[in-house]
Parts: C-alpha cells; structure tokens; sequence
C-alpha cells in the first residue's frame, strides 16, 4: 500500500476512537487503537520506522471498527492482538481475551459470553469483568427470557427445557412465545447494551421494591446487588475495577528481560504488603522489530497492561522498572484510578528488582520449547498440557490436568476431575482426556487450546488418550512420557532422548507436576478408601498413606521394583519383600 492510497483511505474515516487493522489478504498484519482513527490512519503515510513502512509495503487492505469510548478501543485492539497473533504487534503469548456479548443471527437469536463470536453475531463490549458481564446477562435473561441454549438443544424440542421453569427463557423452541414478542425483547436486550440502562435497571428495582414489600428480605439484597452491577456497567465501558483504597492494599510489581525476539515479564502480587503470588508470561516481539534499546522494555510493558488484565481486577498500584510511554495506556489506568510508579530507591525499587531477576530467570526457557517443536516436527509449542489419573484399586479416582506456558507453571489454568471407580487405567485416562476435549469444544472451558497434550505413561495410555481425541473430534497432537526410561512415545515412533536434552527437561517437569498434582488431590478424596496394602503385614495406615502419595496407584506400586519401595520411609527389606508378594 503506498503513500497516496493510505491517504484516500484515512480521508475517508471518522475521527472517532476506534480500532484499525492492516490486512495482507486475509491476513492481519498489525492492530493498533485510535482516539481519532482519521489522525492515526493518516500518520502512517510517513512511517516512523524502517519496521513500520515494511508493514505499510506489505499491507494491501485497512479495516477500522469505531468504539464508543477511547478505553473501548484499548479493550478491543487487546482482543484482536490475543485473536490474530499479529507479526508486527508486542504479543502476550498466555493470556485470555476479553469477553464479549453476542447475540446470535438466528430468528431466534441466542445471547452468550464469548471470546470468539459467530459470523453475523451482533456482538457488543470488550469488557474486562467476566464476572460482570454473567451478572448483568443472567439479569437480562431473567427479565426478557432470551434464550442462552445451543443449537442442538434448541433443535427439535417437544417441550420447554428447565430453563424455562426457572424463567430464563420464553422457550421460543416450543412456540411458548411468537417471533414477534420475542424479537421485541431482544430488542430491549440490543438496548440496554447500546446504554438504556433504564431497561433492565427499572424492572429490576420494581422487583426489588416488591420483594422488600413482601418481606423476602434475602431475594430483596440479592436483586440489590444485581441492581448495583446492572447500574455501573456502563458507567466506564463496562469495567468493573475498584478505586484504590488509602494504603494501596493490591500491589503489581512488574520486571522485563530481553533475549532476541522473546521477553520475559515477571509479575509479583503484593496483598497487604506482603508477596503472596509470583509468576512469569511470555512475550513474542513484532516481526522485524528494531527497536533501540531504550525503546524495547516500554512497548513490552505497554502490550502487557493491556492485554494482561483481562478479566482481571486492576491492582490498586502497578510499580514498573521503567515508564511504558503510551499516553491511550496511562489515560486508561489513570481513569481506573491506578497509581503507576517507577521506584528510584527504598522497598519498591527492591521489589522491583526483584521481578527483574524473576524475569532474567525465565528469559531462557523458549529454547526448551522451540527445541521440543523440532524434534516433534510441530510448527510452535508454547502451551503444554499435562495429564496423569491417580487411584487407589479403582477407589477415589481423580484426574489431574495441569498447564505449562513456555516452560513455566500456569498454576490458574490447573483443573482436576474426579472420575468414575474403575480399576483400568486406560479408561481412566480416556475420561480425562475426553472431558478436556468436550469442554473445550462445547465452549465451556474458557482456557487456549493446548500446542500439545502430555499424558503420563506409555503405548497403552497414548493409544487411549488419541481414542478419546478422535472420538471428540478434537485436533491436538498428543504424546506420551512413560516413567521408567523416560522414552517419549508419538503416534508414530518412540524418542529416546539423551537425558541432559532441554527438551527431554520440559516434559519431565509437566509429567512430574501433572503426577503431583493427581496424587494431591487423590489424597484428599480417599481418606476412608481402604486398600489391598491393608492386608499386607508391616503395612499401616501412615505407610499405605506414604506408598500411596509416592507412586499414586496400587497398581503403581505392584510394578514398583525393590530398591524403589526401600526409598519409601517406613519400608524396610521385609516390608519391602511382603508387598512384592502379596501384591
């Protein structure tokens, strides 16, 4: 796209806020925000770097969507950066999106929370309170009864569902309510989010008057506390974000380091002035980057405020290790009343060396990854999932699935079941993997799907996971790391490598955290499970409790050799020589 056509298409726009989108093809290059787009669009006729111009080169296509407020149009260009990845944008690579509200383009339509809405959806938001946005969406539902169902519910019913007899729905399905009277109250919904409070905030305060009225003091404090969220949520483009308090109780500290085309950013959480959280995300920088040096860790930090906070409660004070330099940034956190500072000296400037050398630490994980991907012959692995089953005999079985991003720990992305009793392993691995896919394709786990899935164990255990992949009808790769030779077995060949190899590191970590994280939550599910370790002579509760917590199944224990069971405190040779007998 050259100089002059960039022109005629800024000339064209409004000077607005808003988003705008350079497209190759179907291609999104770069997403940027805009508190006047015609102004934005127009400067990149002069490109501010060699980087820039080679993007503007490339473009054939500019696409714009307006907002109606300048931190709307942040929230949204975060969306789109988390959606396309891309390759001239700062991009968090671990991160969820924004939420959204569609309202689906059926004669029905359908209201949901989304991150991907459908192809004709009338879509509203970004908003960063997940929270939030359910609140205010069960209220609507309850006063206008707009259908939430799927497409295969809706299909076909010969009678209203449940949603129906709790008054969540006017079951358009069974022909309870016309198409006329129903597309009237989506209409009322389409209001509301357009920024007519009025229509869901009256009816919600007559029924609260009402219950009050009545004396249903309970259903009076919860139609209250509706009624106040409802009333907020379009006071600041939908943000539910506390005001700091006087001693700043929630505090970020943030710390950058740079390796190439990776950053690291390192979080600490400080509540009450003490530290109670610490974690690292990962960063990938814009194709052809050359930024100066000074010009780096300020557009990391920027790309991170924004698109890290979703669904997230802003902390009262963010401490950076230096400004990030973006004005539409600072207007936001300044309007959600955070205090940003770059501490020079004292505890803060402590702390935030802190998150330096945090980040420093992690900066060098991605070669794991990267290496992981070549051998595998997979284009990218960033995240990992792991997945191990812990049981006692069939008893107290649970399922644990856990979450690594570029080489770390995604502790808030950890899940664990509880699954049937049944003393077969490979089944039990076929449920956990199944669950996983069939909520990850009913839209009912709000996580990324996984580069790779990991599951603890060998042949038997992949086979069943790859069952359970193809009978979802879910497109992830799958592998298997089996404990005692640490070979790596794909659906096409078994790996057997050196054991200093880094990639060879990576899926030991997800597999023994994947194992612990089973056999924590099997220990707390299985106080009253006795097992076949009862009937062996020298073995009690502590012990069994011991034998259980290091190997994580009987059965685990039945293949365990000698020296393994004498590493056990409390197993002696006797011990050790019943249990191989009697097991």
């Amino acid at each position: 796209m050259d100089a002059q056509t960039l022109q005629s298409h800024a000339s064209g726009l409004p000077t607005e806020p808003g988003v705008y989108q350079f497209l190759e093809g179907d291609t999104v290059l770069y997403v940027g925000k805009a508190v006047d787009l015609r102004s934005r669009v127009r400067s990149y006729a002069d490109p501010r770097s060699g980087r820039i111009a080679g993007m503007v080169e490339r473009a054939d296509d500019l696409d714009v969507a307006v907002t109606d407020t300048e931190t709307q149009a942040l929230l949204l260009e975060a969306n789109l950066i988390k959606r396309h990845q891309p390759r001239y944008n700062v991009r968090l690579k671990d991160d969820k999106s924004y939420p959204l509200v569609q309202l689906t383009d059926h004669e029905f339509p359908r209201i949901e929370v989304t991150r991907d809405p459908n192809e004709g959806a009338t879509v509203f938001g970004p908003y960063t309170s997940m929270g939030t946005v359910e609140t205010v969406v069960k209220a609507l539902r309850e006063t206008f009864g707009v259908r939430g169902c799927s497409d295969h519910k809706f299909a076909g019913r010969e009678r209203p569902c449940l949603d129906y007899e709790m008054e969540l729905c006017t079951a358009p399905c069974t022909g309870e309510i016309g198409p006329e009277e129903y597309v009237a109250d989506v209409e009322s919904v389409e209001q509301f989010f357009a920024g007519e409070t009025g229509v869901l905030a009256d009816p919600l305060r007559r029924e609260m008057e009402q219950a009050a009225e009545s004396q249903s003091f309970e259903r009076a404090a919860n139609l209250r506390d509706r009624l106040e969220v409802v009333e907020s949520f379009h006071g600041s483009g939908g943000e539910a974000v506390s005001g700091r308090d006087e001693y700043e109780r929630s505090v970020d500290v943030l710390g950058v380091a740079l390796r190439g085309d990776d950053a690291t950013v390192a979080r600490l959480h400080a509540d009450g002035g003490q530290l109670v959280e610490r974690d690292r995300h990962s960063m990938a920088a814009p194709e052809g980057a050359n930024h100066e040096p000074g010009d780096a860790v300020p557009a990391v930090l920027a790309a991170f405020l924004v698109q890290y906070y979703a669904e997230r409660a802003l902390p009262d004070a963010i401490l950076l290790p230096e400004h990030h330099d973006d004005a539409e940034v600072a207007a936001w956190l300044d309007a959600a009343d955070v205090a940003i500072r770059v501490p020079g000296a004292g505890r803060e400037a402590k702390l935030v060396e802190l998150a330096l050398k945090n980040a420093r630490r992690n900066v060098g994980r991605r070669d794991e990854s990267a290496a992981l991907a070549d051998e595998l012959g997979l284009g990218r692995i960033s995240r990992i999932e792991g997945f191990d089953v812990s049981h006692a005999q069939g008893r107290a079985v649970v399922g644990s699935n856990v979450c690594f991003v570029d080489g770390s720990a995604e502790n808030s992305d950890y899940r664990r079941k509880k699954l049937d009793e049944t003393n077969d392993d490979y089944a039990n691995m076929h449920a956990l993997v199944r669950w996983r896919a069939e909520r990850a394709l009913a839209g009912r786990d709000d996580r990324p799907d996984p580069d790779l899935l990991l599951v603890d164990g060998g042949e038997g255990q992949l086979s069943a996971a790859m069952d359970a992949l193809e009978a979802a009808d879910w497109d992830v790769p799958a592998i298997a790391l089996a404990k005692a030779e640490e070979l790596v077995v794909t659906p096409d060949r078994t790996h057997d490598w050196d054991g200093d190899a880094p990639q060879l590191h990576l899926l030991q970590r997800v597999r023994d955290e994947a194992h612990r994280f089973a056999v924590q939550y099997h220990q707390s599910v299985r106080d009253d499970v006795s097992t076949v370790l009862d009937d062996v002579p020298g073995v009690g509760p502590e012990t069994r409790r011991r034998l259980l917590g290091r190997f994580g199944s009987v059965e685990n224990v039945r293949e365990a050799s000698v020296d393994e069971l004498l590493a056990v405190e409390g197993v002696g040779e006797k011990t050790a020589a019943q249990l191989r007998r009697r097991l």
